[in-house]
């Protein structure tokens, strides 16, 4: 489509919200309907405009049905594509958005080119959809190549793909960045923290696609029962991620827990505490409720989202590291997912 193909973007459609049509199912995505709606917006086909081109994968899927095959799927697509594009933007659903986002920035290492998850809240063919300037802004964004990293830019702000969480399920502010400030705010002109961004890469870029690695979440709530969980955190998963309470805290009387963590990680488990609070970041050891977990075997999160620990769980364990490289490599920031 382009001539200059050194300013050209790719846009890969996925699925989701910003492409979906009405149907008396409700919203679903459909093959072809997406390159309908884009032909219609008039600034996309202005000379001004970074030229692109519209990749659509296949199947189109609503975002929840995303998994590591779709993820790996994408990232491929990227990798393929590198050398002819400026950069890329995907458009997601934005239920697993920053799931997705987070498992780019480990799947695509050596990034020197910007990579932009985008979508919208109300379908792009729908009258107050969010979805036009969503999309156009990421394609400038795309083709402007000032961040050369995996991230998600939604309704006036760029941010770290790997520090974004969805915030909210019906609101056009659908995603916040609450560890990591934002990359660049959009107003009439896009500001860029320069700060913020990565350090530009010179190691070239690398595609280490994820395996199909079990991985699990567990929350914990007051009065949890945790022997419950004890033959899957001890027997069937590689990965576990802790959400827990303030600062990496567990119920005090949870004697339970330990034992468990450390079968875990004697039959190759790594456990990874996170908060569940969006802000702030966890410290084993601060609180006498959270030493015994540091005791058992457990590592910190720091200040990641539950999507980045889930995503580079994946990433390590797919490159074949054992258990104690895994558990040291939690803790060192990687992409910038977590704050050292």
């Amino acid at each position: 489509m382009a001539e200059n193909v050194n300013k050209s973007v790719l846009i890969i459609y996925t699925g989701g919200t910003i492409g979906m049509k009405n149907t008396e199912m409700g919203y679903t995505p459909a093959p072809g309907f997406f390159a309908e709606a884009i032909r219609e917006i008039e600034d996309m086909a202005r000379p001004e405009f970074p030229s692109w081109e519209l990749y659509e994968t296949s199947p189109l899927l609503d975002s929840s049905n995303m998994s590591v095959r779709e993820w790996n799927k994408i990232a491929e697509v990227i990798y393929e594509n590198y050398e002819r594009y400026a950069g890329f933007v995907v458009l997601h659903g934005t239920d697993t958005m920053a799931y997705t986002a987070s498992a780019l920035s480990f799947i695509l290492g050596g990034l020197d080119k910007p990579v932009v998850l985008t979508g919208s809240q109300i379908p792009l063919s729908e009258i107050r959809s969010d979805g036009r300037e969503n999309l156009i802004t990421s394609v400038l964004i795309a083709a402007e190549g000032v961040v050369r990293e995996v991230c998600l830019y939604f309704s006036g702000r760029l941010l770290r793909g790997n520090r974004a969480e969805k915030m909210s399920s019906d609101g056009l502010h659908a995603f916040d960045s609450p560890n990591y400030p934002p990359l660049a705010e959009v107003g009439i002109d896009i500001r860029y923290n320069r700060a913020a961004l990565l350090k530009r890469s010179t190691e070239g870029l690398t595609y280490n696609p994820f395996s199909e690695v079990p991985i699990g979440v567990l929350k914990v709530f007051p009065g949890i029962q945790f022997g419950l969980f004890e033959e899957i955190m001890t027997e069937r998963l590689s990965g576990i991620v802790l959400e827990t309470f303030g600062a990496g805290n567990i119920p005090g009387g949870a004697t339970e827990l330990l034992p468990i963590i450390r079968k875990a990680f004697a039959a190759g488990s790594v456990i990874t505490v996170c908060s569940q609070c969006p802000s702030g970041t966890v410290t084993l050891g601060a609180y006498e409720t959270s030493a015994s977990l540091k005791g058992a075997g457990a590592v910190s999160g720091k200040d990641m989202t539950t999507e980045a620990a889930v995503a580079k769980l994946y990433h390590l364990f797919s490159l074949g590291l054992d258990k104690s490289e895994i558990k040291s490599l939690m803790e060192k920031d990687l992409r910038g997912e977590l704050s050292e």
